[in-house]
């Protein structure tokens, strides 16, 4: 009998890690790698996240981000290189974005600059009414109320600087706010 209750106790000591690693794998997000730059940096997406064929030329890679419950639209998760400098992009992300009583954007706005990889990377956090284009620069602009956008510039050596956005209704860019977080501090940069 002595045997039988071992037996059981280790059995049941089994059952219980079996159920503790599957509770933290359910627990897990899965990731996507993202390769931009022909590999040369890559970084890890939530699986969540839809990838889809990217709106412009421009843009390298496109995700689209569940929207949450209570919002009609999904927010949309934008990487690329590009020129133009780091301050004269950050200033143009500012002037997609109106204030309430005549605030302007810049004062309003976090901008945290930390390095990652070995590279300067700039935070951009703004939220108020967003001047969308839809269809691109030269399509028309739609102003959409309580939208917000996280952005980061990565300024690489080997690969360029590049530029991740993500904008959307305001509850949804709060909801995944720590995912584009992880997203950006993924970053890998190959040698």
């Amino acid at each position: 009998m002595t045997s039988f209750m071992f037996e059981s106790r280790r059995n049941r000591l089994q059952l219980l890690a079996l159920l503790v690693s599957m509770a933290a794998v359910a627990g897990m997000v899965q990731a996507e790698e993202v390769k931009l730059a022909e590999g040369k940096l890559t970084m890890a997406a939530p699986e969540s996240w839809e990838k889809k064929q990217p709106r412009t030329r421009i843009v390298e890679v496109e995700y689209s981000v569940p929207a949450e419950e209570a919002e009609t639209a999904a927010a949309r998760l934008t990487m690329m290189a590009s020129g133009g400098g780091v301050q004269a992009n950050i200033d143009r992300w500012f002037g997609q974005f109106e204030q309430p009583n005549k605030k302007a954007t810049k004062d309003v706005a976090k901008v945290e600059k930390m390095e990652l990889a070995g590279v300067p990377v700039h935070m951009v956090d703004i939220s108020g009414k967003f001047k969308d284009q839809p269809r691109g620069p030269f399509g028309p602009t739609v102003v959409r109320e309580n939208y917000r956008m996280l952005g980061a510039i990565i300024e690489t050596t080997n690969a360029g600087t590049y530029y991740v956005k993500l904008y959307g209704p305001a509850e949804t860019i709060h909801e995944n706010e720590k995912q584009f977080v992880s997203l950006i501090k993924s970053l890998k940069i190959a040698k």
